[in-house]
């Protein structure tokens, strides 16, 4: 049997409960190694409030650069609504983490877990691939400056920025993932609108998929596809769109397969990797115990998929399937789900569950 060295990962715990979301991650994670015979090797990081309090920053220069050298990254959810402006040191981690480590890619899938009431729609199997570096997202769409701005007091303003070569690595991404799924991909747009901006989006997601044959290809307007997300979801597979669409349209998707708080994401890039959960701080229920940690440990089982295709490790995959399996598992059985899905559970006990049904 080979030895796999130890993997490090980088842990940025967060905000609100992010801390406890985090540690219950850890804990599948080394269950998951200990059954698997591999070894994970833990630096944290300080970010969010804390870094500010200590560094002036909430993501200082020293975090970024440990999460370059590490082999991925485990991110908890931050506050970063509350934070002060960006001259005071109130950056937004995820946003400075995609843009410095050209994470290019948000994976994020969302698929009914058998037992669970879906809020709408059943057969949902589904994958939103989202560019993740530039679109209106006003932090990362500009070398130097930002792209929302007031040239007066009562006129505010955003920039757009959709590129070639941006969308034509996201469609390379989507459309590789497709292949491995049903091979089906729908490319999302508002053309009819932004004919330059979305125009070039079509143009490259055209060209991409003129060198997919075997996958099924089209084209759908954002708000015609919000609509059909709700009405007949189980009729996609990948969908492609810029970085605020995707964001809509996977937390739409997410929730109508069961909940927010149960969606993986993963930010990835050609070199790097980040784990993320899909939702937020939710500083209202932190330090009570009632979490439920399954968004970021779905999001660490989909890093390690990655890390082991990219390295051609099976064991790293077989240990993200063992993971994910463990996951839904988990959640089928209502005695074993957390408050927030009408279970008994808090995070602790949810934890330890997930924990033993991976080494089973």
């Amino acid at each position: 049997m080979m030895t796999i060295p130890a993997l490090k990962l980088v842990v940025m715990k967060g905000d609100g409960i992010g801390p406890e979301i985090t540690e219950a991650t850890l804990a599948v994670l080394d269950a998951a190694a200990e059954t698997g015979g591999l070894a994970f090797d833990y630096e944290e990081v300080l970010i969010g409030f804390d870094a500010l309090h200590r560094d002036g920053s909430t993501i200082p220069e020293a975090a970024i650069e440990a999460a370059r050298a590490a082999d991925g990254v485990i991110l908890g959810p931050v506050s970063h609504n509350e934070y002060p402006p960006v001259a005071e040191g109130g950056l937004n981690p995820s946003g400075v983490l995609r843009k410095r480590l050209d994470l290019y890619a948000n994976i994020r899938p969302a698929r009914n877990i058998p037992g669970l009431p879906t809020r709408c729609g059943d057969g949902i199997d589904l994958v939103v691939v989202r560019e993740n570096t530039e679109g209106f997202y006003s932090d990362r769409n500009m070398f130097a400056g930002n792209g929302e701005f007031m040239p007066t007091p009562d006129v505010a303003l955003a920039v757009r920025k959709i590129t070639r070569d941006g969308v034509m690595r996201l469609a390379e991404t989507a459309f590789r993932l497709a292949m491995t799924r049903r091979r089906k991909l729908c490319s999302v747009h508002k053309a009819n609108v932004f004919r330059l901006s979305d125009g070039l989006w079509l143009e490259c997601t055209r060209e991409v998929a003129s060198r997919y044959p075997d996958v099924e290809y089209e084209e759908r307007l954002i708000d015609a596809m919000a609509a059909l997300l709700v009405r007949d979801p189980g009729q996609f597979d990948v969908i492609a769109t810029s970085n605020m669409f995707g964001d809509i349209l996977s937390d739409q998707a997410s929730e109508i397969s069961g909940s927010l708080g149960l969606a993986a994401s993963l930010n990835a890039g050609d070199e790097h990797a980040v784990a993320q959960a899909q939702h937020g701080s939710a500083p209202d229920i932190a330090g009570r115990g009632i979490a439920n940690p399954a968004s970021l440990i779905g999001s660490a089982a989909m890093l390690l998929d990655r890390l082991g295709e990219r390295r051609e490790l099976p064991a790293l995959r077989e240990t993200a399937t063992r993971i994910a399996d463990a996951l839904e598992a988990t959640i089928s059985d209502p005695a074993t789900r957390t408050r927030d899905l009408g279970g008994p559970l808090g995070t602790g006990d949810f934890t330890a569950a997930v924990a033993k049904a991976v080494t089973q």
